[in-house]
């Protein structure tokens, strides 16, 4: 057996070539030809080069009872083309070992036994050098040769060719991300497309292994130290490749490239494979992208509950499109409401983890914490949402109520949002008793409503008729306060205790009644200052009225409460144009019920 020196693991033979179809014989001595059949495929050798190198051929031909019997091979690693190449390697035959076949000769070495014990320099032998000093130093050829013993048996596990490809991939990663620190900075100002092609090029070649070996790989990277954003974009694109429409826009239903086990499989997966490191940011759509594909192929419930915690850490960041997830089930409500509200669960027990954490007395506390400012981002984003399903005409009070009132008092400082949303869910469902209506109403804090939102209230015949007094009064006392001159809520005082901690009460419990207060005071100075802005506009409105007062009986009162009534941003959600009545006419049409105002749109 010859070898080419200018390529270790090229094999050829001495004499002149030979035919490459085992099917002829190769020698005259027919005494000495065998039949081998693998896998239904025939092959006619002469038995001694054979014999000479493979331990298992050896054992079946000593076993044979005729010299001229016929052997059979079955599951032989790589098949019929493999047992060619080894076939070409005993009788010295042109053929090239590469990463593309490494694994399967290695495999069908092991296979037919073609050790060293047989002879020097065999099968095995010349597949671990190649593995050892080619594969396993390249990042490229280790993939390559991954992805090949996904067709391959146990076997291949048992002579330990995945494992190392697997570290060799992580350890080429780790070692490529270290040398590159002057690319990166050479990419630093250039365009996120750009950066990433700088940084990952391998991220494409990972995508074409099978999820169990590419976990087997992430797992590896994050052991190593590779870089939690480069992991990130790998799982990215394997989610892209693997799950068809992962994306933002995506459409939705299953994706077909896949079984429905398979697919539950990557998600559940790729979901776990996520970095935990708080510095690693994974961006927001893939997450709910994910999330999405999790209810669709009904992932386990640790699975969706762990990427749902992960949204509700950052919940502050997430826009309405986000949180506006389709309902799968046929015959319910149309948004999937009950994922939002564990969201928002988990994203409210984050901000009281937080709390807890800053316990000293020298602290500002929540009025200037950052998760406060979180808090109200989120409050604003909840109402958008709720104004967004309140149409849904499949949505049950009991979800709609649950939603409103798992976030607290003090995440709203003004309840406008909310009141849009209560009036679009009761002029949807206009078959709500006054009981329900009263039990959904009871949420809006009438002292925290806008003055455009009292003059639209107070002309909604949707509204219960405690809540339109209610609101009546209030714009009354509200009107005083302003006509009196002082720039004051006036409710400050019936809000807000006394902040001197009681003797009787824990450390614990008092620090607690100073944070509680803390926070009431901050929402109290960004009432005051909605207030003022709403009295400036008052009193452009009294000083056109004094100019516009005529004699025809038209007090001033009257031409204040009618120049603040032409302000309405909420005047196209009431619908209708109202009616002229008096007091009395408003107090009857409360005693003949609901009939009535369901009439009005």
């Amino acid at each position: 057996m010859g070898m080419v020196s200018e390529n270790p693991f090229a094999f050829s033979n001495r004499s002149p070539k030979l035919c490459n179809s085992f099917t002829t014989r190769i020698f005259s001595d027919v005494a000495g030809d065998i039949t081998i059949v693998v896998d239904g495929e025939s092959f006619l050798l002469h038995k001694f080069p054979l014999v000479s190198r493979s331990g298992k051929i050896r054992k079946m031909v000593a076993d044979a009872k005729d010299s001229a019997a016929k052997l059979e091979l079955h599951n032989i690693p790589g098949g019929p083309q493999a047992f060619e190449l080894a076939m070409k390697f005993c009788y010295g035959m042109n053929f090239e070992i590469t990463s593309g076949n490494v694994a399967h000769l290695r495999c069908a070495a092991e296979y037919l036994e073609m050790s060293e014990d047989y002879r020097d320099e065999n099968l095995i032998e010349r597949t671990e050098i190649y593995l050892n000093d080619v594969v396993v130093q390249s990042l490229e050829k280790s993939v390559e040769v991954l992805t090949t013993c996904q067709t391959l048996p146990p076997i291949a596990e048992e002579v330990g060719i995945p494992s190392r490809c697997v570290e060799a991939i992580a350890t080429n990663a780790c070692k490529e991300q270290l040398m590159s620190g002057l690319s990166m900075l050479n990419c630093d100002g250039e365009s996120p497309e750009l950066k990433s092609g700088c940084l990952e090029w391998w991220v494409e070649d990972l995508s074409l292994l099978r999820i169990e070996y590419y976990q087997r790989v992430i797992f590896a990277m994050q052991r190593t130290g590779v870089r939690p954003d480069s992991v990130v974009a790998s799982l990215m694109h394997f989610a892209q490749t693997s799950l068809k429409g992962i994306g933002k826009c995506q459409v939705w239903k299953k994706p077909d490239s896949l079984p429905e086990h398979d697919q539950r499989t990557i998600v559940e997966t790729l979901i776990s494979l996520m970095p935990t490191e708080k510095s690693c940011s994974v961006p927001l759509s893939f997450m709910f992208g994910m999330l999405r594909m999790s209810i669709m192929v009904d992932a386990a419930i640790a699975c969706r509950l762990e990427i749902e915690r992960r949204i509700a850490y950052r919940l502050e960041m997430v826009t309405l499109d986000d949180i506006l997830i389709p309902s799968i089930f046929a015959g319910g409500s149309l948004y999937d409401v009950d994922t939002v509200h564990r969201i928002l669960v988990n994203f409210l027990q984050r901000i009281e983890e937080e709390e807890d954490e800053d316990c000293g007395y020298e602290s500002e506390g929540i009025a200037n914490s950052p998760s406060h400012g979180s808090l109200l981002k989120v409050g604003r984003l909840i109402d958008s949402y709720l104004a967004e399903i309140a149409p849904d005409p499949y949505l049950s009070l009991q979800k709609f109520v649950a939603m409103i009132e798992v976030l607290p008092d003090y995440a709203r400082v003004i309840d406008d949002g909310l009141y849009r949303a209560v009036d679009i869910y009761l002029k949807v469902h206009s078959m709500l008793t006054e009981q329900e209506c009263k039990k959904l109403c009871k949420f809006i804090d009438c002292q925290k409503l806008s003055q455009e939102a009292c003059n639209h209230a107070a002309q909604n015949d949707r509204l219960p008729v405690q809540m339109t007094v209610r609101v009546l009064y209030f714009e009354q006392v509200r009107l005083k306060t302003a006509l009196s001159g002082n720039s004051g809520d006036g409710f400050v005082s019936q809000r807000i205790s006394s902040g001197v901690p009681s003797a009787a009460m824990s450390p614990r419990d008092n620090y607690a009644s100073l944070r509680r207060e803390n926070r009431e005071l901050k929402l109290e100075i960004s009432r005051m200052r909605v207030r003022l802005s709403e009295l400036e506009k008052e009193q452009l409105f009294m000083k056109q009225g004094m100019m516009d007062k005529t004699g025809n009986g038209k007090t001033f009162l009257t031409s204040i409460s009618k120049g603040i009534g032409k302000m309405g941003i909420f005047s196209g959600q009431a619908g209708g144009k109202r009616q002229k009545s008096s007091r009395k006419s408003r107090g009857s049409e409360g005693k003949t019920g609901r009939g009535r105002r369901h009439s009005l749109s």
